[in-house]
């Protein structure tokens, strides 16, 4: 007997198999195909050697197994194939007391791939997570994945779209600043990633998009998932690569993660399937050590004399802080609190700074309050860091303005600015600071601060008060969830009125929000809670604020969030409806067409998918409920039947 076979259990005993019949079977790695024939137990190679076709799930007729693929033959116990040169390994069984036992060599040792060293080069970059779905032309680089998850260097989470896959990296990136990766097959699983990859694009969140591709000799012949990824992922990803034979494969890996971080951008690498298992040979890892310079670049003498100049001469300065500014936001609040000036922020800004700092004034735009629009309206000079200049900031053109950002391209982009400073804030922030310590003459806005939130808190209490009988309104729901969340709950909003009635009414202590800023894909919300908790590790409360018709473009992935213990918490405004283009189509003049949804019983389902799933259709209910779901252990799903016109 060979001292090398290794012995596998396959079947308790030889009457679980009939006679004349084959199945598939695991002997450690190695799969076979085990038959019962003429009285005894078979094992062959699963794997015909034309298009590896699963032997055994074919069938014995007239004593040949037939490849349920081709229609090849080969003989049940001795793999051969009548006529022919090109059989399969057969291997020895053992019919012991305990079971059915098949015998196969020691694997040797693995052996490194170059998808192993590109994958390593990955974790050394300090890439932990990976989003995606295995299928067969990404397994050799799964594999890979798969050993270094052993070793606990990186975490693989299996969603149930790759869309979903591609929101969730997007998200990971806005909020740590730090690219997570996405994975899929070739053809349709990759094409699925597209629109995660444009909200990360737009908003400028680093990403690495990783492809399988089918092999390389096939491509250009119309092959079964052929899609020339390269070309499909030319107008999203800022670095955009086939990984070769021939290539630096380290290299390769480490200029796509450097680019998505310095150009806060996508970076897509595609593996043909051919590709990924060649061995590596004497190719090593390589990581981002001395591959970064520092990127806290100051301004130009020029730009701050000019910013200098202007803020030393201003009474009612305004900041105006974007999702740009929001790992800067302790030297802003200092600089804001020196000059006394309101602090606004964009909507994709919004929990950047606590709405309970005497200088916050709230959101600014659509999605804002009355407070932040009346500063902006009454101040004499607007300091913008970190946020464009969009319809949807409410960014007023006709106030002096000084704007500070890291893209140059970002800068004075639909009109002129008094002072456009190319540079990173927190640097500019605190020589700004520094130079105006004893020369601001401003105004202290800290009482009018004060008496505006109060009017506005009057309008909302009168705003609680409404019920037209048709459900409760945007407004009780994310009041009570403000009252509800963790300090420090990470909250991640939907498209549509939810999204708006969310930056008008919840106050914001030390929040994080997440949204699909300028790309506003409706469906966001969950995908992205399941990024945010992959990057915070379960360390702080996620939170998803979605409407019915976002929550079920991926409310699938419900099922990944139990399947990973995943502390989620989703709040969703079930309204029946499109509501949000429902009032754009009476708005416009149209009328009301197809925007009435037929939903499920969305806390029956989150029940069903192993989550605790609470139903709310009043006041009381909601309070009760919400505070159920917040301290729930775990996945949880609170459905509340809200009214379409009370937002």
């Amino acid at each position: 007997m060979d001292n090398r076979l290794l012995w596998y259990k396959v079947l308790q005993s030889k009457s679980d198999l009939i006679e004349g019949r084959v199945i598939t079977v695991n002997a450690g790695e190695k799969q076979i195909a085990l038959s019962h024939f003429e009285g005894k137990i078979c094992a062959i190679d699963n794997h015909c050697p034309h298009q590896r076709g699963p032997l055994g799930e074919g069938s014995i007729e007239n004593g040949i197994l037939r490849c349920p693929w081709h229609g090849w033959d080969f003989h049940p116990c001795s793999g051969k194939a009548p006529g022919f040169d090109d059989g399969v390994d057969d291997y020895p069984v053992e019919e012991r007391n305990d079971g059915i036992y098949v015998g196969v060599l020691e694997e040797e040792p693995h052996e490194t791939t170059v998808s192993d060293i590109m994958a390593e080069t990955m974790v050394n970059w300090g890439i932990d997570t990976v989003f995606g779905m295995v299928g067969h032309s990404n397994l050799g680089f799964a594999d890979a994945l798969h050993r270094l998850e052993d070793k606990g260097k990186i975490k693989f989470i299996t969603i149930r779209h790759e869309g979903a896959g591609a929101f969730a990296a997007s998200a990971y990136g806005k909020l740590t600043s730090r690219p997570a990766a996405c994975f899929s097959i070739a053809g349709p699983g990759a094409t699925n990633m597209y629109t995660g990859l444009w909200d990360a694009k737009v908003d400028r969140s680093p990403l690495l998009a990783l492809t399988g591709q089918v092999a390389t000799q096939v491509v250009g012949t119309g092959n079964f998932q052929e899609v020339d990824l390269v070309q499909a992922f030319g107008s999203v990803a800022q670095f955009n690569h086939r990984v070769q034979q021939d290539s630096k494969h380290s290299e390769l890996m480490s200029l796509a993660i450097k680019h998505a971080l310095l150009k806060r951008d996508v970076s897509h690498l595609t593996f043909p399937d051919e590709v990924q298992t060649i061995p590596a040979g004497e190719a090593v890892a390589q990581s981002s050590e001395g591959r970064m310079a520092d990127l806290k670049i100051a301004p130009s003498a020029e730009s701050m004399d000019k910013s200098v100049k202007l803020i030393a001469r201003s009474k009612r300065p305004v900041i105006i802080a974007g999702h740009g500014a929001r790992f800067n936001m302790e030297v802003i609040t200092g600089f804001a609190e020196m000059l006394n000036a309101p602090v606004l922020t964009t909507f994709k800004g919004k929990g950047i700074i606590s709405d309970l700092h005497p200088l916050a004034a709230g959101v600014l735009g659509r999605s804002g309050t009355p407070v932040a629009s009346w500063f902006m309206n009454e101040s004499d000079l607007l300091i913008v860091l970190g946020a464009s200049f969009s319809h949807h900031t409410g960014i007023t053109s006709k106030k002096p303005t000084i704007q500070v950002d890291f893209d140059p391209l970002a800068l004075s982009k639909f009109h002129a600015l008094n002072v456009p400073v190319w540079s990173e804030i927190g640097v500019t922030i605190s020589l700004m600071h520094d130079r105006l310590k004893y020369r601001a003459k401003t105004v202290d806005q800290r009482p009018e601060i004060a008496k505006r939130w109060k009017i506005w808190r009057n309008e909302k209490q009168k705003r609680l008060l409404e019920d037209n009988g048709n459900g409760l309104s945007a407004i009780a729901v994310l009041e009570t969830l403000s009252r509800t969340a963790d300090d420090n709950a990470v909250i991640c909003v939907d498209v549509g009125n939810n999204a708006y009635a969310l930056g008008r009414y919840f106050e914001c202590r030390n929040h994080n929000f997440l949204l699909s800023g300028y790309l506003g894909s409706i469906g966001f919300a969950l995908p992205a809670a399941l990024g945010a908790w992959s990057a915070t590790r379960g360390k702080r409360q996620i939170i998803a604020v979605a409407g019915d018709g976002g929550f079920a473009q991926y409310m699938a992935e419900l099922t990944t969030s139990v399947k990973y213990g995943m502390d989620i918490k989703l709040v969703i405004l079930n309204n029946s409806e499109l509501g949000k283009i429902s009032k754009e189509q009476r708005s416009g003049g149209f009328k009301v067409f197809a925007t009435d949804m037929h939903n499920p019983d969305f806390a029956g389902f989150a029940n069903g998918c192993g989550a605790l799933g609470i139903k709310a259709e009043n006041r009381d209910a909601l309070e009760e409920g919400m505070k159920k779901v917040i301290n729930h252990k775990g996945t949880a799903l609170l459905e509340i039947i809200t009214d379409v016109n009370l937002v």
